[in-house]
């Protein structure tokens, strides 16, 4: 048998005695980890954990194995959304087929997983919006899916909204650029499969009632287009509106949770021709700028949250006190005195600690709607931990 690891991944050496020589069904159970948020596969996968990490171990043939474990090595290093790839194992004994290691998306959620509990009953919007950005990042990058849909999609919250990672790259396929037949096709087939998934969502009695399967899979290609326009249209507009009309451009795109690595104007006799050359990775700003003055790492949607409750909590020391309170002084109080006391009131659960603390600061608001008054978050929390913490607990938590 031969070993392929990455060098990041030195971590994992301790996944080296685990029983490469025998089928994944044939593996100790106590070896094996239970996933309840994994999707559905058509391979063989398994959990393992080593350490503090939790691995995913998918049996497929070797030609397969090789290149998603070259193509999900390229993504993460462009920084595209998807699962980090770990290493593979080859030439194992009787023919089987190669097994390639993935870490394990922590706080992630299959589609099924997401509508089979009370609190994932939210609607269908939320997972193909992600979805329909996932694939445009996709095809900026060149990437051409050719299997798109939410089986092969983790969800993963973020300041209440949920981030897409592709977790399957079997036949993913790179190119300098997508053709408009390329990218039509790739649609296409995401539109016939999400419609299938939630046909079988319906047949297990976990859809809402008013969701109809093939109407919001017929309603995939035309959000597609609409992001994709906005993404990558070229506006004109006169020369007085330049200033505005550019920088209203790009807040959009940074809401919409893509960077703009360049811009260009082009004079013309009907006015100027903006083109914006759009990134595809991760806007980072927010969270760069969260770690810079806490050290935590969170996703960009929260980091966005956390950083607007440190400037709020610095104003309410700047008034308190009456004199300036620096940032770095302010997320350092702010992340020992608020967020600290917060997350650890709160028992291990599905959700990172930064999702926590959102959800606590959106039950503030609404209680604070209610009262006509700011009620706080020490009485907030109290009141999250009584009323809405047990939505997801894991079962036996309480």
């Amino acid at each position: 048998m031969r070993y392929v690891f990455r060098p990041t991944a030195v971590d994992a050496a301790g996944l080296l005695t685990l029983p490469w020589e025998r089928p994944l069904t044939e593996w100790d159970p106590d070896l094996l980890l239970e996933i309840p948020q994994r999707g559905i596969s058509r391979h063989v996968v398994r959990f393992v954990a080593e350490g503090e990490q939790v691995y995913a171990l998918k049996e497929i043939s070797e030609r397969l194995a090789r290149h998603e474990y070259a193509s999900l090595t390229g993504f993460e290093e462009e920084g595209l959304p998807t699962v980090t790839v770990v290493g593979v194992c080859v030439d194992r004994p009787d023919d089987q087929d190669a097994i390639l290691v993935t870490r394990y998306l922590e706080y992630s959620m299959s589609y099924r997983y997401l509508f089979s509990t009370p609190r994932g009953r939210s609607s269908v919007e939320r997972l193909l919006d992600p979805l329909v950005e996932l694939l445009v990042r996709l095809h900026l990058a060149g990437v051409f899916w050719g299997d798109c849909s939410l089986s092969n999609t983790l969800f993963r919250p973020d300041a209440g909204h949920l981030a897409a990672y592709l977790v399957d790259a079997e036949t993913v396929e790179r190119y300098p650029t997508l053709t408009e037949g390329q990218r039509r096709y790739d649609v296409d087939l995401a539109s016939e499969r999400v419609g299938g998934e939630l046909l079988d969502l319906r047949a297990g009695n976990l859809l809402p009632d008013d969701v109809d399967p093939i109407e919001v899979a017929l309603s995939l290609p035309s959000q597609y287009d609409a992001l994709w326009d906005e993404v990558t249209r070229e506006e004109v507009f006169a020369p007085d509106e330049q200033r505005f009309r550019v920088a209203e451009r790009l807040r959009r795109l940074n809401d919409l949770g893509f960077d703009v690595s360049e811009v260009e104007l082009v004079t013309e006799p009907a006015g100027s021709r903006l083109r914006v050359d759009v990134r595809v990775a991760e806007t980072g700003h927010h969270r760069h700028e969260l770690f810079r003055l806490t050290g935590l790492e969170v996703q960009e949607g929260q980091a966005r949250r956390l950083l607007n409750d440190i400037r709020s909590f610095r104003a309410y020391l700047e008034q308190r006190d009456g004199r300036p309170v620096s940032e770095t002084t302010a997320g350092h109080r702010w992340l020992n005195e608020v967020y600290l006391p917060v997350v650890n009131a709160v028992p291990p659960g599905p959700l990172a600690p930064a999702e926590v603390f959102h959800e606590v600061l959106e039950h503030r608001w609404f209680l604070s709607e209610r009262a006509g008054r700011d009620i706080g978050t020490t009485a907030a929390l109290g009141s999250y931990l009584d009323s809405g913490l047990p939505a997801h607990l894991p079962s036996g938590a309480e």
